[in-house]
């Protein structure tokens, strides 16, 4: 028996009619179609299931049904399942006793990948994919190609780095007119390649991410928000005392000018580093999720600056003693070391804190 069986993967038959799956027999199947057709006729399942009712209409020299079985929409390993299942209910539907073939109609490679999943329930002669023949066509590329510019995405994707594109010998006429500078039209390139990079690398996501973030932040009460912003400004700050301090040095050296930078902006790195830190544990705390370790990260902070500050201090100046390196070493040892423990003794006694 030849059992023609239409896949709609994605089950747009029963996302969109309504019809329960799986649908068995030639005038189930053709009212399936119908209905599907009424509903969305640009849905290319329309015609799977028509094709599966003319393949049945020109099978006459044996026993043949046809059938429609669906999957879900959004999830391929369910859906697979969903298949599979409804293939099980379709072949214990069929009264006859005759060894069972199947004939898969499709619309598609995606729907074809549950093939796998049908053959190990019934043997496979073939698979007919149905291609609309229009689609070739002018008339049908110039509806494709609008039905692809309307999608917003689309629009962002093409249209927005093409206007961009085009754009640049108009703007370049214009500094030219206006006298500027020749590097104009190498700044709007520029910026043409930092968005197409933008795009090609997901940053925009990234960014609506951050900004999202930052709202949540502003609106819930997250003091790292606040002390984010502080220890940002500390960075700064420090990258530019670094700087000075080199240029004060005058040294040229590789490891002196990192001596430089590193003791010039240490303390400002620090400054930042405990501030962040403390934000957080401070949000960390008032969210209910405090943890005493977590005060160990301040104490790090300081204990990695008091190190640094001291191997820069002895890299730099010749009056600075092996005596003066030694003590920061052990001081800074002794700053990390003695809060874990100190934290580690809290958290064994006290357990969790709680907000008040």
């Amino acid at each position: 028996m030849l059992l023609v069986l239409c896949v709609d993967l994605d089950d747009d038959l029963g996302r969109k009619t309504g019809v329960e799956t799986p649908v068995i027999g030639r005038d189930a199947v053709e009212s399936a179609a119908v209905a599907l057709a009424e509903t969305d006729p640009e849905d290319s399942d329309v015609n799977v299931l028509f094709e599966g009712i003319h393949i049945y209409d020109e099978v006459d020299d044996e026993a043949v049904e046809v059938a429609a079985v669906t999957g879900v929409d959004g999830n391929d390993v369910a859906a697979n399942r969903a298949v599979g299942e409804e293939v099980d209910q379709v072949l214990a539907s069929l009264s006859s006793g005759e060894d069972v073939r199947a004939l898969l109609v499709t619309d598609g490679a995606q729907d074809e990948s549950v093939v796998p999943v049908i053959r190990s329930r019934i043997h496979i002669d073939g698979v007919r994919r149905v291609v609309v023949r229009q689609s070739q066509d002018l008339e049908s590329m110039y509806y494709t190609i609008k039905q692809v510019l309307d999608d917003p995405e689309t629009r962002g994707t093409i249209l927005v780095p093409l206007g961009i594109l085009l754009l640049i010998y108009p703007l370049a006429i214009v500094a030219d007119s206006l006298e500027l500078p020749g590097s104009s039209l190498g700044i709007i390139s520029g910026l043409l390649g930092l968005y197409i990079l933008a795009r090609g690398l997901g940053a925009e996501q990234t960014l609506d991410a951050a900004v999202e973030r930052v709202r949540s932040g502003l609106f819930g009460g997250r003091v790292t928000l606040i002390t984010y912003v502080v220890a940002a400004a500390l960075l700064v700050i420090g990258g530019v005392s670094g700087v000075q301090t080199l240029e004060q040095a005058n040294r040229s050296s590789v490891l002196d000018v990192l001596a430089a930078l590193v003791y010039g902006s240490i303390q400002w790195f620090a400054a930042a580093g405990v501030t962040s830190s403390l934000g957080h544990v401070t949000d960390e705390y008032l969210d209910g999720r405090f943890e005493w370790r977590f005060l160990n990260a301040p104490f790090y902070v300081l204990a990695i600056a008091v190190v640094l500050h001291g191997v820069s201090a002895y890299f730099l100046f010749e009056g600075v003693g092996i005596s003066y390196l030694a003590i920061t070493l052990t001081g800074g040892t002794l700053l990390g070391l003695g809060s874990t423990l100190a934290f580690a003794v809290a958290e064994t006694r006290f357990g969790r804190a709680e907000p008040a």
